[in-house]
């Protein structure tokens, strides 16, 4: 069940370089327990949204909010209930993965017994146990970003921001921290991630939001996006003693297009959703066609952003 009071919470959020506006009135709610993807090009604004929900930067207007605390008012309520992860962070060459650990914990204000606790609870959930003693300037890609996102959850934040977490990783590691992300989400952390990898976000985020040249484009589950831009899915039919009869069929159809005849195998664009490809296999069956096989593929999340967005920059 949904928490009535968003985690997460940008309200028509703006942020201005100049003549460029980096931030065009966002506006968006991220709820306790969900898995945000914050889709866009480079240059969109995800990482000026982002630095601005971490209280690095403040909003030319508007307001952001974590748990209820504002950026602008309230930056260290914020700061004690978020954690941020950079795109790209450093790592002090000295140091081994528990000292860099520590150091953040220290930070934080965590001791004795408190800040031990929180070193093991992190190391282990990350796999960096095995490697505490391990310099840093020694770690993979995979491993670095493990200790960037311990950083980030030593002090047991109530909300993650995740900027390019999976960039540089190997499939395997990708697939390892997409588990960690639903692992923490099933612990009820709220988690706002973005990422070129718009087939990791699809398979691992409750919502989504496409934004380009600093505005909002779509927001939603990436079915709520499909059906609201109204997408069509790629449907193929085997029907016995020839398509041709059920190709003229469809071509009196306003929600079919892009129809195809291919032996027994009749391909076409649909458009609507999941009951609406149920309702037509079904007057299709009705209408007397001997239907063997039919299969649709829906639009991928990259199909909606190809959509959605126009490859613009500024």
């Amino acid at each position: 069940m949904i928490s009535s009071t968003p985690m997460i919470e940008l309200r028509r959020l703006h942020r201005f370089f100049g003549t460029v506006r980096a931030v065009d009135d966002v506006s968006f709610e991220v709820y306790k327990g969900q898995v945000f993807g914050y889709i866009g090009p480079n240059g969109a604004g995800k990482t000026t949204s982002m630095r601005i929900l971490a209280t690095l930067d403040l909003p030319s207007y508007g307001d952001a909010c974590v748990d209820g605390f504002s950026v602008v008012n309230d930056p260290e309520r914020v700061r004690r209930r978020l954690g941020f992860m950079p795109d790209y962070f450093g790592t002090y060459p000295n140091v081994n993965c528990r000292e860099y650990l520590d150091f953040f914990a220290r930070s934080y204000g965590l001791a004795g017994k408190e800040r031990q606790r929180a070193l093991k609870r992190v190391m282990g959930f990350t796999k960096l146990d095995g490697l505490a003693e391990k310099p840093t300037r020694g770690l993979s890609k995979g491993m670095k970003q493990r200790l960037c996102l311990g950083r980030a959850m030593i002090h047991d934040p109530a909300v993650l921001i995740l900027d390019e977490p999976a960039a540089g990783l190997d499939p395997r590691a990708r697939i390892e921290l997409r588990i960690m992300i639903r692992e923490l989400a099933a612990e009820g952390k709220t988690i706002l991630v973005s990422s070129h990898i718009l087939t990791e976000l699809a398979e691992m985020c409750d919502q989504v939001g496409i934004i380009e040249q600093g505005r909002l484009l779509a927001v939603g589950s990436v079915e709520e996006i499909q059906k609201a831009q109204r997408t069509h899915s790629d449907v193929k039919v085997r029907v016995l003693d020839g398509a041709a009869p059920l190709a003229v069929w469809l071509e009196q159809r306003s929600d079919v297009e892009q129809i195809a005849v291919e032996g027994e195998l009749v391909h076409f664009s649909h458009q609507g959703d999941r009951r609406d490809e149920a309702a037509l296999l079904r007057e299709m069956v009705q209408a007397g066609y001997q239907i063997v096989e039919f299969g649709c593929k829906q639009k991928s999340l990259e199909d909606v952003f190809m959509q959605v967005t126009r490859g613009a920059v500024q």
